[in-house]
């Protein structure tokens, strides 16, 4: 089985008025063969150095060998742990590839200082670190790599032999790497973050932690010619038409993760749709649920389920109006990327750029250059300092009335996000409180961890309708770390990222409140009034 696609209600009626459509447009065998021209004349130029990606199998295959030969040496080096410095494209495709092998792999794709300091402090001696950019310039891996660097050279282990470089080729990165010894993998520069799952960005590291990346480029390579071939029983033709064809449009994509083997999908699929898509005012939002989630049952009617399971026979019936998606994930990842590339020409964006993703990084560096003091919080409740735009904040005195005249913006096709600068590691539960605020909102509920999300649904929340909403959770509380020959801290960039994305969304005119613990024993106290 490569994957299957089972469609139900005003998704099986998009797939039945729109396959036959893109079937006469030749656009699967277009998309193969690289034509720039389908997504129209202002996005040829983009996608005309984006479309790397449909080969990526057959060039990745001689990749392989090096990677292996390159982890057999780590081994005999006593190398048995591999860290990854990554954000978006370079870490979410890793983690869901070592996660369904059932291989560690430690992600690094954080500013938090705590969850940095726990990365450094687990395994030191018997670790190797990759730091993935594609562009090179990203601060959160130089910052990354800076700090790794130090402890290796602390510990007196030389920094050369245990870390890895990628990104692409000729970027700061590629040369300063180069120059100083570094081992350097380069990927396809015409592939863009989001769709390299299949590139070095994707098997570097998973490769090196242990996964069977031949078996994986095996499943895509297995999955690709059906998807080459202009047939109405295409699956990335009848999943782009499911997604992104229902009338009126399903704006809001959930997917839920249902009896699959594959661990973590929906997160990789998150930043794959929301960044190709939100854009120009429209796009679908990634919503990634638990079976039990509030919005499954409600049944919204902007809101479309797509169901990530193991199999089904023939026999069995699709929960009308829902999608069904089953597959290996090699597959997987190839189908998705074809369908968001097709669901891209379907809602008229091109899905290759991301116009708004630098606007929170633009914001943030700001910050950090200019360090101003701290706004004045609205006011604090129980240590909880509470700040957000006038229309939230002013008038509250409790983080529950704030809390309400933020939902009471929502709309009837709006969506709250929560936004979490915490270590995810540690603080993983706080992801709980997701299930409530959907059931008290009545509408869609995003959770993302800053900063990871701004490389991820960034894009939508700005690019996107206006119908969002934002409560950002931040912490000055717990430890900092110096980040070398850098003037800021691990801390200071955090709250920048934070502060940065605050203000741009503020701007844009969404609403926000931000609560920031001052300790982060305050945590349970937050969690009791967000649940």
């Amino acid at each position: 089985m490569t994957v299957k696609v089972a469609v139900s209600g005003a998704a099986a009626e998009a797939v039945e008025r729109i396959v036959p459509q893109l079937v006469s447009d030749l656009v699967a065998s277009r998309i193969t063969g690289q034509d720039a021209t389908l997504w129209g004349p202002e996005a040829e130029a983009e996608s005309s150095k984006r479309l790397g990606w449909v080969e990526a199998v057959g060039v990745s295959r001689s990749l392989v060998d090096d990677i292996l030969a390159l982890r057999d040496r780590l081994h005999e080096h006593g190398v048995d742990h591999i860290v990854l410095g990554g954000m978006g494209g370079s870490s979410l495709a890793p983690e869901v590839i070592t996660r369904t092998y059932g291989v560690p792999l430690t992600v690094l794709d954080s500013t938090d200082p705590g969850q940095v300091l726990s990365a450094l402090g687990h395994r030191l001696a018997s670790t190797a670190v990759v730091i993935s950019s594609k562009s090179g310039s990203t601060v959160e891996t130089d910052s990354q790599k800076r700090v790794y660097e130090k402890a290796f050279r602390d510990a007196g282990i030389d920094p050369v032999e245990r870390i890895v470089i990628v990104t692409d080729p000729g970027s700061p990165l590629d040369q300063a790497a180069r120059a100083d010894g570094y081992r350097v993998f380069n990927a396809d520069p015409n592939v863009g973050g989001r769709y390299s799952a299949l590139t070095a960005f994707g098997l570097v590291p998973s490769g090196l932690a242990g996964v069977d990346i031949s078996a994986l480029l095996d499943e895509a390579d297995a999955a690709a010619a059906t998807l080459a071939i202009d047939s109405p029983e295409n699956p990335g033709l009848v999943l782009a038409a499911a997604i992104a064809g229902a009338r009126p449009l399903r704006d809001k994509t959930g997917i839920v993760e249902d009896g699959t083997h594959i661990l973590g999908f929906g997160d990789w699929a998150e930043q794959l749709i929301a960044e190709s898509t939100g854009k120009l005012g429209k796009g679908l939002l990634p919503v990634v649920l638990p079976v039990d989630a509030p919005e499954i049952a409600a049944g919204l009617p902007d809101l479309q389920i797509v169901r990530l399971v193991a199999d089904w026979n023939e026999t069995k019936e699709v929960v009308e109006g829902e999608i069904e998606v089953a597959g290996t994930l090699g597959a997987q990842l190839l189908t998705w990327e074809y369908a968001v590339a097709i669901a891209g020409r379907l809602l008229g964006i091109n899905p290759f750029d991301q116009p708004d993703v630098e606007s929170a990084k633009i914001a943030a560096r700001g910050l950090l250059d200019a360090r101003p003091e701290p706004e004045a919080p609205a006011f604090v409740e129980n240590g909880i300092e509470v700040r957000g735009t006038a229309s939230v904040v002013e008038g509250s005195s409790t983080i529950e009335e704030a809390l309400g005249k933020l939902l009471a913006h929502l709309g009837g096709d709006g969506y709250l996000a929560v936004h979490a600068y915490l270590d995810r590691i540690a603080h993983a539960d706080l992801a709980e409180v997701r299930n409530p605020l959907a059931a008290r909102s009545g509408r869609p509920v995003t959770f993302g961890w800053g900063p990871r999300f701004l490389h991820s649904t960034g894009q939508f929340h700005k690019g996107g309708p206006a119908i969002g909403v934002f409560l950002q959770i931040t912490s000055t509380g717990g430890a900092d770390l110096e980040i070398p020959d850098r003037p800021f801290t691990f801390g200071q960039l955090i709250q920048a990222q934070a502060a940065g994305d605050a203000s741009v969304l503020a701007e844009h005119g969404r609403p926000v409140l931000t609560l920031t613990l001052t300790d982060e024993a305050q945590l349970d106290a937050l969690r009791a009034v967000l649940s």
